[in-house]
């Protein structure tokens, strides 16, 4: 039984595998629609979440199974005082498979060790976020037709972000990747994401000005400022409109150059550039299904067979 805390989880051989599943749930979707017939996904949310959740959710449904769940604490024993670890235990005789999202760094590390089904950390804090790099490593692969050799610029909250430490943990894996850190001095990226970095002699530039790199992006990952992780709203207020992408500064870009956003969006795009082709964050969040049922089915060992059936 194998677990999902960090993208690290997978060689990159495995992950060209899933990839490439998803690739063929992609073009196939009927071989695949009743795959997970009779099993159960818990989605076991303590922090809000529309897009994590609900991909989960239409994974399992496509892939023919069916899903149990809360989306907050509120709404579960938690509530009351019970710990992640009797959560799992009971949800491991309900489910088949679990997705957690927790406001706590680690607390899906501590359920997958006592849980007797897989476990997939759908976001823990600000520190990893697994499954939405590998949908940023999907729609880069389909996008790009490749996963090595160009520039990424990361904008915006990049202290707490887990989606950005999850993307460049992931990235480093591969050669030719020039990181562009753009933030604010008060959400630079953390120190040990830029030693690691360091010590394996992989280039980044730390810069303020998103104006000043555009030219040089294939892609721009854009990310929020994210409220919830502000101590105080003074701060947050104060940081939240730091960056817009907007028309104006698409006209310093490359023609190919792509722009990728976790979501939810507030004001860090404008939504003129919506209708700018290079603008892929709409398909990011459609390729982030194909990957959660293609990770479903490998962490299931679900093999699907050509005329739609399944083999365990």
């Amino acid at each position: 039984m194998r677990h999902l805390m960090s993208p690290l989880d997978f060689t990159k051989e495995e992950l060209d595998k899933i990839f490439d599943l998803a690739g063929d749930i992609e073009r196939h979707p009927e071989k695949y629609a009743h795959a997970c017939s009779g099993k159960i996904l818990a989605t076991c949310f303590y922090e809000p979440s529309t897009r994590t959740r609900l991909s989960f959710e239409s994974a399992m449904t496509r892939l023919g199974g069916q899903v149990i769940g809360f989306s907050d604490a509120a709404s579960s024993s938690a509530s009351k005082g019970e710990s992640v670890s009797d959560t799992i235990r009971i949800i491991s005789c309900y489910a088949d498979i679990c997705a957690m999202r927790h406001p706590k760094e680690g607390a899906p590390m501590v359920a997958a060790e006592k849980s007797t089904i897989p476990v997939i950390n759908a976001g823990d804090g600000g520190h990893q976020h697994p499954t939405q790099t590998l949908t940023d490593l999907l729609t880069i692969r389909s996008l790009k037709g490749r996963l090595n050799d160009f520039t990424i610029g990361l904008c915006g909250d990049l202290k707490f972000g887990r989606t950005v430490h999850s993307l460049i943990n992931a990235l480093v894996r591969y050669s030719g990747i020039r990181f562009l850190f753009i933030s604010p001095e008060e959400l630079k990226v953390p120190d040990y994401i830029t030693d690691m970095l360091k010590e394996r002699g992989i280039p980044y530039e730390e810069v303020i000005r998103l104006e000043d790199v555009m030219p040089r992006l294939d892609l721009l990952y854009m990310t929020r400022v994210q409220k919830e992780r502000f101590f105080n709203e003074e701060d947050y207020v104060r940081l939240k409109d730091f960056y817009i992408l907007n028309e104006e500064k698409m006209k310093l870009a490359k023609e190919d150059m792509l722009i990728l956003h976790p979501l939810p969006r507030v004001n860090e795009i404008s939504v003129e550039v919506d209708e700018d082709p290079r603008a892929a964050y709409f398909k990011q969040a459609q390729y982030g299904v194909y990957v959660r049922m293609a990770l479903i089915l490998t962490l299931l060992n679900i093999q699907p067979l050509p005329e739609g059936g399944t083999s365990c």
